[in-house]
């Protein structure tokens, strides 16, 4: 059965009257004072005080007091295997610190390793400039695509975005462990 037209009408009109006066009555008010923000609190960062580097599973991750600050993704050393030489193009495995950054590395930003240890010094293993980096400066475009193979000559590579977070979390002196 289909509904008069007096009756539409008489619907429709009513609403669209309200709706006028509603426009109307919001243009006519004087504007309203914007809600003041409360000021912003500054929360310290929290900085990683340990960094575990698994070779096997291509991952970085940082601690900040015994629990999980992030983690990442890496490529590592073209080569398998504890690092024993310079130039042999693996990744060294056992415990050392981060001792400088770098904001002029040939790679995007870079975390300097202090390989080679002590230990390392007595089993005669040599090289050095073993670092956490980004992709090399120019190529930050290739992104998450550099992982798809192991391409360093030995040190430990993340994106440009991750070095930037991990360059501003990680303070000198951090204790960083490589493991097979």
């Amino acid at each position: 059965m289909a509904i008069p037209i007096y009756r539409l009408l008489a619907c429709v009109i009513p609403l669209q009257a309200a709706a006028m006066l509603a426009f109307a009555w919001s243009s006519s008010r004087p504007p309203s004072s914007a809600p003041v923000a409360a000021p912003a609190v500054q929360i310290p960062e929290v900085h990683a005080d340990r960094i575990l580097v698994v070779k096997s599973e291509h991952s970085l991750t940082l601690f900040a007091h015994g629990a999980v600050l992030r983690s990442y993704k890496v490529a590592l050393g073209r080569a398998s295997g504890p690092k024993q030489q310079q130039g042999d193009n693996r990744t060294p495995e056992g415990h050392y610190r981060i001792v400088g950054h770098n904001p002029h590395s040939s790679c995007h930003l870079a975390l300097h390793i202090s390989y080679p240890n002590a230990d390392d010094r007595a089993h005669h293993r040599t090289g050095g400039d073993v670092e956490i980096h980004g992709l090399p400066n120019g190529f930050g475009y290739i992104g998450s695509l550099h992982r798809s193979t192991d391409w360093t000559y030995g040190c430990i590579a993340v994106t440009d975005a991750e070095m930037d977070e991990i360059y501003r979390l990680v303070p000198d002196n951090t204790p960083i462990d490589i493991q097979p």
